[in-house]
């Protein structure tokens, strides 16, 4: 694992005149480009760093040129309390050393002030990518083109630019949920070593519309989080205090991006061996030598509260009665050790097991108040194995109901047990089934894998493919986006993304040390602007504003398509502009 930090150097340079000491980011080796470009004629490019503001929907290459025409300004349009972006590419023939980014307050005409401290600049790094190719299945590395994607967002302000390269410089606005409605304007300069600076001038305006708090959206984000990956990472020992205080930042990001639903493994391995780390059981399981059952459910209370406390409190998925392979483990005192044993469901071995537990897990879930939010989950399960599930499930513990990653229109033979339901991408449900499930409370959503070259995260995928999902979401009238992995890390996910059965970042979307990505953002934003359409739609109900209603929906229903447009940047654009004129005539 090549985590070296590298202190690049120290060094004395001025900001309005005054002089600082400024310290050059830490930070980490990137990989060895594994297909660098040799026809680009660097020696074209005009002697000192380049840089210009940029489209958030290109992915650079190191080795290749931008080819873009510069800019030096940028605007962009805001709810109170929403998340912007915005991105500068940087690149250089020669050598740059030392550069200071810096940018100032956001200032109106009428003398109101966003503070600089409101955004955040990352350089974007580049890590190890390959390519859709078939999708699922086994992959040999040299079976596949490998190049870097720019995907990591390292949250510093100063780097080294080398020769020849391209560099993305990436910057996140939270606007204040405070903040006054108007324009505002502010700088963003770049100090360059042995230049004259640049600066490029920013134009932020804020509607007079404030979008909710993250955990008052109502977007069904799941993303499947993964304890056992952090810790093996860092190094640190399993629910030890130190794996809690490096989870807390990265639980809090995906708390703040509206996660709803907490990932627990009733046992072990409920997905096999199918992630480089796999995951234990949250709950300990012990058969005493008199035959009955003992369990400890520490781990799981304390992850449980661990994410409620953070804000993730909607839903509890409990992984699984039909895990991948039907196996299952316990320690066996009579024998001392733990013990694997394999039980289909509707076998007398899978009651044996279940429904011991099922009785004690029901009475402490309820001592914890948590009975109404408990589901347990599945994914991708054959309609034979959830049958006989779902029996011993009713007579045991109906009130749980069933989370499911349904391939397999399940959702059609149990209508009230699967109270939160995920269907594969493109096989959309049927309106009268959505229409049913709403009006029992259920969640239908929907996820993409392995098997989806669009819309992805993939660390290859064009970037407004995450913002994409968000507005498909609003189009095909579902609740919300699942995804498998929130961090299920690869060996080194810093250095290569690629894993040995599905196409490179399928298993994770953020990176250790809390450090976000383009592709998370991009989802973000398309989860920001699917709130943003729900609360334009009650808004413009209530106000009998119905020709406007019927202006969005139309807008909303491009997006229900299988197939990506030529001109995906451009409707999404116009489609967001649509979103905020309409906001401000509501508002009027």
């Amino acid at each position: 694992m090549n985590r070296i930090l590298l202190l690049l150097s120290i060094c004395l340079i001025t900001f309005n005149c005054q002089k600082k000491e400024v310290l050059v980011a830490q930070t980490y080796h990137e990989p060895k480009d594994p297909s660098p470009s040799e026809t680009e004629n660097w020696s074209a490019i005009p002697k000192g760093l380049q840089a210009s503001i940029t489209s958030t929907n290109h992915r650079f290459v190191k080795s290749v040129i931008p080819k873009i025409q510069p800019k030096n300004t940028w605007s962009g349009t805001a709810w109170k309390g929403e998340r912007l972006s915005a991105q500068l590419v940087l690149w250089s023939n020669d050598s740059v050393h030392h550069v200071f980014t810096e940018i100032s307050d956001f200032k109106s005409d009428s003398g109101d002030v966003l503070p600089s401290n409101m955004a955040q600049i990352s350089f974007v790094k580049y890590v190890i990518t390959d390519e859709f190719a078939e999708g699922c299945g086994y992959r040999k590395p040299e079976d596949f083109d490998a190049s870097l994607a720019a995907d990591v967002l390292e949250p510093i302000t100063s780097y080294s630019i080398k020769a020849q390269e391209t560099r993305p410089i990436w910057i996140t606005m939270d606007v204040p949920a405070d903040a006054k409605s108007g324009t505002y304007k502010s700088v963003f300069i770049l100090q360059i070593d042995g230049q004259e600076s640049k600066k490029f001038e920013f134009t932020l305006n804020v509607i007079d519309k404030t979008l909710p708090k993250a955990n008052d959206w109502k977007f069904h984000l799941d993303l499947w989080q993964n304890p056992f990956a952090l810790a093996r990472y860092h190094n640190v020992e399993l629910w030890s205090q130190a794996h809690w205080d490096l989870l807390k930042p990265l639980m809090k990001r995906l708390a703040d991006a509206g996660q709803k639903v907490i990932t627990v493994s009733l046992n072990k391995r409920p997905w096999g061996g199918q992630t480089f780390d796999q995951f234990e059981a949250m709950i300990d399981w012990n058969k005493k030598t008199d035959g009955t059952w003992e369990y400890d459910f520490t781990i799981f209370d304390k992850w449980v509260q661990f994410m409620m406390d953070l804000g993730v409190k909607k839903q509890i998925s409990c992984y699984s009665m039909v895990p991948w392979g039907n196996e299952f483990y316990y320690f066996d005192e009579a024998e001392n050790k733990e013990v694997k044993i394999k039980a289909e469901p509707g076998t007398k071995a899978y009651e044996d097991i279940w429904v011991p537990f099922l009785k004690v897990f029901k009475t402490h879930i309820e001592a914890k108040g948590w009975n109404t939010i408990t589901r347990i989950a599945m994914d991708e399960r054959g309609p034979k194995e959830m049958k006989a599930m779902l029996k011993l499930l009713n007579e045991h513990a109906p009130e749980f109901g069933v989370s499911f990653a349904d391939n397999h229109k399940s959702y059609k033979l149990y209508p009230n047990e699967l109270k939160d339901m995920s269907v594969a991408f493109g096989h959309p449900v049927d309106a009268e089934d959505l229409v049913k499930r709403r009006a029992k409370n259920h969640i239908s959503t929907h996820y993409v894998c392995c098997s989806d070259a669009f819309p992805n995260t993939f660390t290859f995928s064009p970037p407004a493919e995450g913002v994409f999902i968000g507005w498909y979401t609003m189009a095909a009238d579902f609740d919300g986006f699942l995804r498998w992995a929130y961090n299920s890390w690869v060996e080194n996910p810093l250095q290569d993304s690629r894993f040995r059965t599905w196409p490179a970042g399928d298993t994770y979307i953020v990176y250790p040390d809390n450090r976000s990505s383009i592709r998370f953002e991009t989802l973000r934003d398309g989860i920001e602007d699917a709130e943003k359409i729900r609360i334009l739609r009650e808004d413009l109900q209530a106000k009998g504003m119905l020709d406007e209603l019927d202006h969005l929906n139309n807008v909303v229903a491009q997006f229900n398509i299988t197939t990506s447009p030529d001109n995906l940047e451009e409707v999404l654009t116009d489609a967001k502009n649509t979103l905020n004129l309409l906001a401000k005539r509501v508002t009027d």
